[in-house]
């Protein structure tokens, strides 16, 4: 049975494409934009630990991987993730922009489209669950309309150690449509 999640979403100047083994250097070039922001994610994608994630990533046969680009150019990553299809529950996340997409718009956009997607697929809850130190993404989050739920404490080691608290945010289907 095919993922109905796992097809190309498309926008004006978005397009994001299921992840393949072809997307691998365009996107080792883009994670690097920022290296310092990959202290406050769970994991390390750039530098030596970029293949072991991406390879990872092509092997996480439940979760939909999506390159994004900003009209032909790759600019980041983000994902569907399942949380509970009995809950009709799938979480966005994942997600990592070059510098040059923060504050432009360009996630309201990328997340648009996969709000848009995952609720024509059936989806009636989407969650987005942020590590507490990353304020700039719990700001993008509340931009969408998501509601804080509460936050997970000491629920996820990340890849330097550190044991990271979890802000849970979501949307709601009605509360979607009815923006």
């Amino acid at each position: 049975m095919t993922n109905p999640l796992h097809t190309v979403l498309q926008s004006l100047d978005v397009r994001l494409e299921p992840l393949t083994e072809a997307h691998r250097e365009a996107l080792r070039a883009a994670c690097p934009e920022d290296d310092a922001v990959w202290e406050i994610y769970p994991i390390k994608f750039a530098g030596a630990d970029f293949d072991a994630c991406f390879d990872r990533y092509l092997a996480t046969a439940d979760y939909v991987y999506f390159i994004a680009h900003h009209q032909e150019r790759v600019v980041g990553i983000t994902a569907f993730m399942p949380v509970e299809r009995s809950s009709n529950t799938i979480e966005i996340g994942n997600t990592y922009f070059t510098p040059s997409m923060r504050g432009t718009g360009y996630n309201a956009q990328v997340k648009s489209l996969m709000i848009d997607h995952a609720i024509a697929c059936g989806y009636t809850r989407i969650e987005l669950r942020v590590d507490v130190r990353n304020t700039r993404s719990q700001a993008a989050v509340r931009k969408l309309g998501a509601v804080y739920e509460g936050t997970l404490r000491k629920n996820r080691i990340t890849w330097t150690g550190h044991v990271r608290d979890t802000a849970v945010f979501s949307l709601l289907a009605d509360e979607w449509r009815g923006r």
